[in-house]
């Protein structure tokens, strides 16, 4: 997301709601002129509610520009949406998401939205509130295992598409005849999971933040308990679990970068064989460099060491020999460590360089 300050940007602006939706996208083609990329000009990219997206063609050659509103083609009428993208970039996001538009050909952009199709469109989505409630009343009448999410409008009011959740397979046929003759449109059932269901209800999280899957996230992968022991995190389910009750997203943001550091550090399940007993690692700081041992025949005092002297310890076994120095190690450790805190506490330590630097401008 950039600042929204540039008028000349094509990219995104700050709090820039596209459609219905919450999330802003950034064309990092919008500013180079390439007859190249002028190949795929007519493909664009809409938004409709909850950042919802979908792929058409301008086979009429319309003045269609990012921000601008357009009535495209659906399969029963038409549809109202936000144009987000537009040309070359249009061609990447397809072909990121693996659409194969020869099987799929993509549906027309109509023409620019007028004011009768925004009318129409209030219209639609004043319906959503009302035919949510109505069918969950008609949900739990039917007794039926399923947990209804959102209601859907298309903008001629001919559709509608009724999210839901559910643990089972739910044998829905009577409730869509009965949603058709309550509601006098077309209906889609389409089932969600748990981390899409909070994606559309939204809400803060335990960081005082929005929901990262409700505001700029754009797909849901999947989480695993080896996130949270890579990162040296409690196991605790109310600390590590979000909103729609699965591990939280973020546990993969910085997962990458513990995975880099981890490299240079020994296996954890390295046995360390001293003269005074041997040493079972019990945790490592990854920003420190520093790893935990503890006794396993002694009275299990914990050993703190940094990942120089555990190889040291290491390369000595691997010849088949006990370490016997293990009281130096520690001592120079502690040695090492009173020399790094005198320097820091010295406060004259910054106009040493300072001195240098005035000489050095002198010459």
């Amino acid at each position: 997301m950039s600042c929204g300050t540039s008028s000349k940007c094509d990219g995104c602006s700050v709090s820039e709601k596209r459609g219905r939706g919450t999330s802003s996208v950034f064309n990092w083609l919008s500013n180079i002129d390439d007859h190249n990329l002028r190949t795929n000009s007519n493909l664009v990219e809409i938004q409709f509610k909850d950042n919802r997206k979908g792929y058409y063609k301008n086979e009429e050659k319309l003045p269609i520009k990012k921000g601008g509103f357009v009535a495209v083609e659906a399969e029963t009428g038409y549809d109202v949406g936000k144009v987000s993208l537009v040309g070359e970039i249009v061609a990447l996001q397809i072909k990121r998401k693996n659409i194969n538009t020869e099987q799929t050909p993509l549906k027309r952009i109509y023409r620019i939205a007028q004011e009768s199709d925004f009318l129409k469109q209030e219209e639609a989505v004043s319906l959503e509130s009302s035919t949510l409630l109505k069918a969950k009343e008609i949900i739990k009448r039917n007794s039926l295992s399923m947990k209804l999410i959102d209601v859907e409008y298309q903008a001629d009011k001919t559709k509608g598409v009724f999210y839901y959740t559910a643990e089972k397979r739910v044998d829905f046929r009577d409730l869509i005849r009965e949603f058709s003759r309550t509601f006098s449109i077309k209906i889609e059932m389409k089932q969600i999971g748990v981390r899409q269901e909070a994606a559309k209800v939204g809400g803060i999280g335990s960081c005082g933040r929005e929901l990262c899957c409700s505001t700029w996230m754009t797909n849901t992968p999947s989480v695993s308990t080896s996130s949270v022991r890579y990162q040296q995190l409690s196991i605790n389910p109310q600390k590590i679990s979000g909103q729609c009750g699965k591990l939280k997203c973020c546990l993969n943001f910085e997962l990458d970068s513990y995975l880099d550091e981890l490299k240079v550090f020994p296996k954890s399940k390295k046995i360390l064989k001293t003269e005074h007993g041997d040493l079972k690692q019990i945790k490592i700081d990854v920003f420190k460099n520093k790893m935990w041992y503890i006794y396993k025949n002694k009275d299990h005092k914990i050993v703190e060491l940094n990942i120089n002297q555990v190889n040291k310890i290491i390369n000595v076994n691997n010849k088949g020999k006990v370490f016997n120095s293990m009281e130096e190690l520690l001592n120079n450790a502690q040695e090492g460590n009173k020399k790094t805190r005198q320097f820091e506490d010295n406060i004259n330590r910054f106009s040493k360089k300072n001195k240098k630097n005035k000489k050095n401008k002198k010459n």
